[in-house]
């Protein structure tokens, strides 16, 4: 136990002797005296030395709450000051697996073993992430059938998958669905093909943070048909990136249908699509349709490409908001057909930048039908050849409300009265479960976009990788300047959380969370409502959850705002049945005019309050009253 010592801060050990004869912590996360029969925790772990914080920091009579205690880090004594001294000695990276299951922590496995050739049609059912290299080279058919099903994290590569075939068929039929951070990557997939056909149907289906790569897919193939359809429908954040994709193709047929349908932030990038190809056909139909902020971004799409046709129907159809970028599309081609029918018809307009579309191209018809609003046309060669129909100059959908705005996920606060019944969000946690490190161990981890890089070798995380894409991600939030008025703090630790809330509200607070998720997507009745502060204007510290390996809370404080507690009862036996938090923001004046809450409650910055449920596992911070 040497090396434990060399870890343990004298004045520590100090503050645990003298309170231990008083206090003690169970496992169900309740302070109790140590008479008390329960099994008791050890009190040199983290969620021990936590408790004592919390009984320096905070003044008001309440104890930790179960709640938060539960994401306090699981380690022993022993397992923290080794993972610290592994930290200083920079070697953490060499026991990431022991460290993620010992920490519980959120992170991807190594990818596994590969799969090779194979001589047989494949069937693949209810099949789990594996590593696919050189596989289907021979074979007639394979089919991938409810792959990776439910998985939390899937990882699956497909290397050379395909290549040199002939006639090869292959299915991807719910795969990955209902999933939670998908990765997926298809490299020279199906590259020298002759013939066939991939069909990806209901692909990472309501998947929480897909990130799907297909690079150099079928390049330099003959004939090889690919369908996507009701691709990453449902799913929630994440990106899709096609880089190179048909490459020197001939004859190829792609078929995008309801991709992206219903989505939330989905951001796709064609980068080098159909570069050099012969007779190309692309159909994009009900791409991005009803989604929230799609992002899609063409760049040198088709270029130096030969015959090829382009059809854009129902494109970002009811979206909310989205943009999406053409750039160098067609450049170079020869006598290409483009087709925009009923193009960003959006209920809340997005925006579209076409730079250098078709220059040094020769395009022989290019038809914009029913096209919408907010659009850049830059260095738009072959203008003589464009027919634009129907082109909307007025906004016929202005102030609609998008169906995609899930139903009650913002309200007015009249609705928080007792008696009223309204619809619920789903407010379950879609974050992969995971807990807080020790201060001692996550101060030793850098926090900064400035080494992200040293975060991505202890993580493992690979360029261009799902992981890369979170560290990143987050730590771009974290330091993004504070809005007007608002305090803000990225906490990786639960002290962390405990010293901001201190700092804003002082040592007189209690944290509150809807207490679970029942009523999610339900009509409930309001019962019983206590408004904080007397139903005032209070100074409130809100938390939410981050997207990283170990927990990481966003938590900030902005001005005017009212809080409630609210009895939640089933809306037929009106029988209780959760206890739900629900803050009101009273100023929205400096919010954007495409929020989500002007989307589904109308009205604009400024104009009105809006109000939300505190959501499964985050938190609200207040002045005890």
């Amino acid at each position: 136990m040497h090396h434990l010592r060399l870890h343990i801060n004298p004045l520590f050990l100090l503050i645990s002797l003298f309170l231990l004869p008083s206090f003690n912590v169970l496992a169900n996360g309740a302070a109790r005296k140590l008479d008390d029969s329960s099994a008791k925790i050890n009190p040199f772990t983290p969620k021990a030395y936590l408790i004592r914080y919390w009984k320096k920091c905070v003044t008001s009579k309440s104890e930790f709450p179960s709640f938060l205690l539960d994401k306090a880090s699981p380690l022993t004594a022993t397992e923290s000051a080794s993972f610290v001294k592994l930290a200083d000695q920079n070697t953490l990276s060499s026991h990431l697996s022991s460290f993620c299951s010992s920490a519980k922590l959120f992170c991807f496995p190594d990818v596994s073993s590969s799969l090779e050739k194979h001589r047989e049609n494949a069937n693949f059912t209810s099949y789990v992430g594996k590593n696919f290299t050189n596989y289907g080279s021979v074979g007639n058919a394979d089919s991938f059938k409810n792959y990776s099903d439910g998985e939390n994290l899937p990882i699956n590569t497909f290397r050379r998958y395909g290549r040199d075939s002939v006639g090869h068929d292959t299915n991807f039929a719910n795969y990955a669905p209902d999933t939670n951070v998908a990765d997926q990557r298809f490299h020279t997939y199906a590259a020298g093909s002759t013939g066939g056909a991939t069909g990806f149907d209901n692909y990472n289906k309501e998947t929480n943070v897909p990130n799907l790569n297909f690079n150099s897919y079928s390049a330099q193939s003959n004939g090889q048909s690919q369908t996507f359809s009701s691709y990453t429908e449902s799913a929630n954040s994440g990106v899709e990136s096609f880089a190179s994709y048909g490459r020197d193709g001939n004859g190829q047929p792609n078929n995008f249908i309801s991709y992206g349908e219903d989505s939330n932030t989905i951001g796709s990038s064609f980068s080098g699509y159909g570069q050099n190809a012969n007779a190309g056909q692309n159909n994009f139909t009900s791409y991005g349709g009803n989604g929230n902020v799609p992002e899609n971004n063409f760049r040198s799409y088709g270029d130096a490409g030969n015959a090829g046709a382009e059809s854009f129907a129902n494109y970002r159809d009811q979206a909310n908001v989205g943009d999406d970028t053409f750039r160098s599309y067609g450049k170079h081609s020869n006598a290409a057909n483009a087709s925009f029918a009923n193009y960003g018809n959006s209920s809340n307009v997005g925006s579209d930048s076409f730079t250098g579309y078709s220059k040094k191209g020769s395009f022989s018809d290019i038809e914009f039908k029913g096209y919408g609003l907010n659009n850049t046309f830059k260095d738009y060669a072959n203008k003589s050849a464009a027919s634009f129909s129907m082109y909307k100059t007025n906004n016929s959908l202005e102030g609609a409300v998008n169906k995609w705005v899930e139903p009650g996920k913002f309200f007015r606060e009249e609705m928080l009265k007792s008696g009223n019944v309204m619809p619920m969000p789903d407010i379950r946690d879609k974050m992969p479960k995971r807990a807080f490190l020790p201060r001692v161990l996550s101060s030793r981890l850098p926090f900064m976009s400035a080494k992200v890089d040293e975060l991505k070798t202890i993580f493992h995380a690979s360029e261009n990788s799902s992981m890369a894409a979170i560290l990143t991600d987050t730590l771009s939030e974290c330091e993004r300047a504070p809005s007007r008025g608002e305090t803000k703090k990225c906490v990786n630790s639960v002290e962390d959380m405990l010293d901001f809330a201190n700092s804003v509200l002082g040592q007189n607070v209690v944290v509150r969370t809807t207490k679970n998720t029942n009523g999610s997507k339900e009509d409930i009745l309001i019962g019983e409502v206590k408004g904080i502060n007397g139903g005032r204007i209070t100074k409130a510290v809100s938390c939410h959850q981050s997207l990283f390996p170990y927990l990481v809370y966003y938590c900030h404080s902005v001005p005017k705002v009212r809080v409630y507690e609210a009895d939640i009862l089933d809306s037929k036996s009106k029988a209780k049945i959760n206890h739900g938090i629900a803050i009101c923001h009273v100023d929205t004046s400096d919010w954007s005019a495409s929020h989500g809450a002007f989307v589904a409650l109308g009205s604009g910055p400024g104009k009105i309050e809006v109000c939300h449920w505190i959501f499964e596992n985050d938190m609200n911070w207040t002045v005890s009253d």
